[in-house]
């Protein structure tokens, strides 16, 4: 019997597996990619009797895998946020699945787990711009302001470090980067004493930010902004958690961020409005490579000629809401 582990290379797929580890450890097999390498499970092959674990990627992009996980015979446990479609019954698989916009992965592990590692909930909520749920959670953990702070601090680079085209945009890759922070207990202790991993984070987070910034928006109205970055590593990296930082500066509006391609298309994030946060998954699923969840999403491929399509559709889609 083996354990495979598949997860997300995001803040809350990182955080997700580090609760349910430190809460069951086992040694196992680490299947996980970028933020947007979702189609996991078409790596694994698992025989009878193994133990499956997947977090915080989409079961209906992993149908097929999942699938034939199950009819060779192994336990599957799925965890996960993201729009789901019909989910299979099969007295092997257990799905804990809720597609609420203000919930997400971390959270769900840190309800199974009734709060035993409920700091690194808080970081994965807070990697996945849910603020408020973040800060729900926290409440009871006695935390100073500071504290928090240091946390969404984390949650935020964990996060930017897993957007890119390829493991070699990324700062760390997600498996190496999950092995440095699976020892420890608690965020901080992690902050603490692998102090060259987050400056590392930090400082590259910073400076890619600053570089967004200084790039004026291609649309902007009431209701919708859109802003185009280049086909740099440094752009690749930031799409995500730019994205994010738009949706809290300006609440009340949607807005699309997209990253040009070598191939000349482009890889689209999609924030809805904080302040409704609804459809981004339904709008993305539009679009052949799209897909996501109400909250956020995006479209892996847009092609070049679509750009003012896409435009128009995304005025129109948040602009009559």
């Amino acid at each position: 019997m083996a354990y495979i582990d598949v997860f997300n290379g995001d803040a809350d797929g990182l955080c997700s597996l580090v609760q349910l580890r430190n809460a069951n450890p086992v040694v196992s097999r680490l299947v996980t990619g970028v933020k947007r390498d979702i189609d996991l499970l078409d790596r694994v092959t698992v025989s009878e009797g193994d133990q499956l674990t997947v977090l915080d990627v989409s079961l209906d992009k992993n149908r097929v895998g999942l699938k034939a996980a199950l009819e060779a015979g192994a336990e599957v446990t799925y965890v996960d946020h993201h729009f789901a479609g019909d989910i299979p019954q099969h007295p092997k698989l257990t799905a804990h699945i809720n597609t609420a916009s203000d919930v997400c992965t971390s959270l769900l592990v840190n309800g199974m787990l009734k709060g035993q590692f409920a700091e690194w909930a808080v970081v994965g909520a807070f990697g996945d711009n849910l603020r408020n749920s973040a800060v729900a959670v926290a409440k009871p953990l006695d935390l100073s302001a500071a504290e928090l702070e240091l946390l969404e601090n984390l949650g935020i680079y964990l996060n930017y470090n897993g957007y890119g085209a390829s493991i070699e945009d990324l700062h760390f890759d997600p498996e190496a980067l999950y092995r440095s922070i699976a020892p420890f207990a608690s965020p901080r202790a992690f902050i603490l004493e692998a102090k060259e991993t987050f400056s590392q984070l930090e400082e590259g987070y910073k400076n890619d930010m600053r570089a967004a910034s200084e790039l004026p928006a291609a649309h902007s109205d009431r209701a919708t902004a859109v802003f185009i970055l280049p086909d740099e590593r440094w752009a690749r990296r930031v799409s995500g958690v730019y994205s994010n930082d738009l949706a809290n500066d300006s609440p009340d509006r949607a807005h699309a961020v997209l990253t040009e391609k070598q191939n000349g298309n482009y890889l689209v994030s999609i924030r809805a409005p904080l302040n409704n946060k609804r459809d981004a998954d339904e709008f993305c699923r539009q679009f052949a490579t799209g897909g996501g969840r109400a909250a956020a999403a995006g479209i892996n491929d847009l092609p070049m000629t679509s750009l003012t399509n896409f435009i128009d559709r995304f005025q129109s889609f948040y602009g009559n809401m």
